[in-house]
């Protein structure tokens, strides 16, 4: 009897996302994967101080956008970025996982609630970590993008719009008496 359950979240084309859980029918735990290739932008000399830092500000990052009345406070981010396999020029498979825990027991698998809590999540971990990074560039494929686009040319495009969007508003709202 299969109880485990998966699921996508489709946010970007830069990395693989989707979350599950192992027991779906007595619903405890969750947890949200993410999968993508990283290739260093500069040579550091203390690639395990660079991988550290960047858990850390994954784990902030979870911490300021998880919510507290879906899951408990206390959660387990396991960053798997081998940081002996690290060099110029070569791409590195990067793994992230972080487990939650459910407060209420009652929860469905497939809920809204759940997803868009996680999805909430993902994001502030790209604009929190990834976005603007600057010992990395983010690739869906370890052959990367045909186009050579980055996760952080795509951020950039993203904030111009945003502020192009964010201005216009000002414009409008302006002229409001």
């Amino acid at each position: 009897m299969k109880k485990g359950k998966t699921s996508k979240i489709q946010t970007n084309n830069f990395a693989k996302i989707t979350y599950g859980t192992v027991n779906s029918v007595k619903l405890k735990s969750i947890y949200l994967n993410i999968q993508t290739w990283v290739e260093p932008t500069d040579e550091y000399e203390n690639w395990n101080r660079v991988v550290l830092n960047m858990s850390r500000a994954i784990k902030h990052a979870t911490l300021d956008s998880v919510n507290n009345n879906l899951f408990e406070e206390k959660f387990i981010v396991d960053l798997d970025l081998r940081s002996s396999g690290i060099s110029l020029g070569k791409k590195s498979f990067m793994n992230l996982e972080i487990n939650f825990y459910l407060i209420k027991d009652d929860m469905d698998f497939k809920s809204k609630e759940i997803k868009d809590s996680l999805k909430k999540i993902v994001n502030n971990i790209f604009d929190e970590v990834f976005y603007n990074n600057e010992c990395f560039k983010f690739y869906l494929t370890k052959k990367g993008n045909p186009n050579n686009e980055t996760l952080q040319i795509a951020n950039l495009w993203y904030l111009l719009n945003k502020n192009i969007k964010h201005g216009f508003e000002n414009i409008k709202t302006s002229w409001e008496w």
